[in-house]
């Protein structure tokens, strides 16, 4: 049994709480929302993120914690502007322009198109595996993400709509160049991508004129950003480390069915037949995921790359003295050929016919 599943740990449940995070984070902010404009709170989000994050790194060099984490390197850093400039900065923006130039039904049903340009753009452009078992699986969680959305208006193709589709586009490719950073420390990506993005957003408001919300307001976004953003980016990126961008975008998926079951048991809203039938359609969707065992023979490259890692099938290589596990440092693949269930993870990057 624990070979049958070894495939599934830890990426899957990575993913699936990183989703809950983000998905509990929509009706703190909901209740937010109130109290200042989107862009605002969107940048204090971010910012909350970073900072927390930030707190984190910090506490560690204080009390002299190591990371096995491989740093940030040189030739990370367009990667991780790219990802800044996309995810943090034309995102958001994008989100706030198409806002305000349409309906909330339309922007709604439109955001659903982030976890569909995540996994095209990864089939297509980064030629991840996929068969009819994991299309069926990705599709339902998004129909069932799209049913929760609609609320019978139907989606008014206007300029709005277009600047949501191009945010969703975005969002999908900072998901997936993110994972070009994941073998690096997630926790250092994820605090400068949300100071640099949150605190762009939070001047661009102030300079549009929002006004500024009581401190403890303010103190609730930051809590609700570190968890529900920063906390919840630094399991996203985990995750693509393990499963590739298209898996993990459809597990992410699931935050919305997420969110509406908090709403319910936080805020008292009720099930509605919406609600039940996104739950199936994300349900069977969720269940074709999980069921999926991708095994054949492959063979892997001599390559070199830095990352954490233990001495597994994967990792033969030899150290002067004493090591602990797991650590980082740069080392050698030799080439290698074998079977079994695997993910398009740091080492299970190659084609398929």
């Amino acid at each position: 049994m624990k070979r049958v599943l070894s495939h599934l740990w830890p990426g899957v449940p990575l993913a699936l709480v990183s989703a809950v995070l983000f998905g509990a984070s929509a009706p703190f902010a909901k209740l937010l929302l109130g109290e200042m404009s989107p862009q605002l709170l969107a940048g204090l989000l971010y910012l909350g993120a970073g900072a927390g994050l930030a707190i984190v790194l910090g506490g560690r060099a204080a009390f002299g914690i190591s990371s096995p984490e491989a740093p940030l390197r040189r030739h990370d850093l367009p990667w991780l502007a790219a990802v800044v400039l996309f995810g943090g900065l034309a995102g958001p923006l994008l989100l706030m322009l198409g806002l305000s130039r349409t309906s909330a039904a339309s922007g709604s049903l439109m955001l659903n198109l982030e976890g569909l340009a995540t996994m095209l753009i990864a089939w297509v452009v980064f030629r991840e595996n996929v068969d009819r078992r994991l299309m069926g699986g990705a599709f339902a969680i998004l129909a069932g993400a799209v049913v929760l959305s609609w609320n019978g208006g139907g989606v008014r193709l206007d300029v709005g709509a277009a600047l949501i589709a191009a945010a969703c586009l975005a969002w999908g490719i900072d998901n997936n160049l993110t994972r070009k950073l994941s073998s690096a420390d997630p926790v250092a990506t994820a605090t400068i991508k949300g100071l640099a993005a949150g605190s762009i957003n939070v001047v661009l408001a102030l300079l549009l004129g929002a006004a500024v919300p009581p401190v403890a307001v303010i103190g609730a976004a930051a809590v609700v950003g570190f968890l529900g953003v920063g906390v919840s980016l630094v399991l996203f990126m985990l995750a693509l480390r393990h499963l590739g961008a298209a898996r993990t975008g459809a597990y992410f998926s699931l935050a919305p069915f997420i969110g509406a079951v908090i709403a319910v048991l936080l805020l008292h809203e009720p099930v509605t037949m919406q609600v039940v039938v996104a739950g199936l359609l994300m349900g069977v969707g969720l269940w074709l995921h999980l069921a999926e065992r991708h095994e054949h023979e492959h063979t892997h490259e001599g390559m070199e790359h830095e990352h954490v890692h233990v001495h597994d099938e994967h990792h033969q290589h030899h150290h002067d003295g004493p090591v602990t596990e797991p650590h980082s440092h740069r080392h050698r693949h030799e080439p290698l050929k074998h079977t079994h269930p695997h993910y398009p993870d740091l080492h299970h990057q190659h084609r398929h016919a």
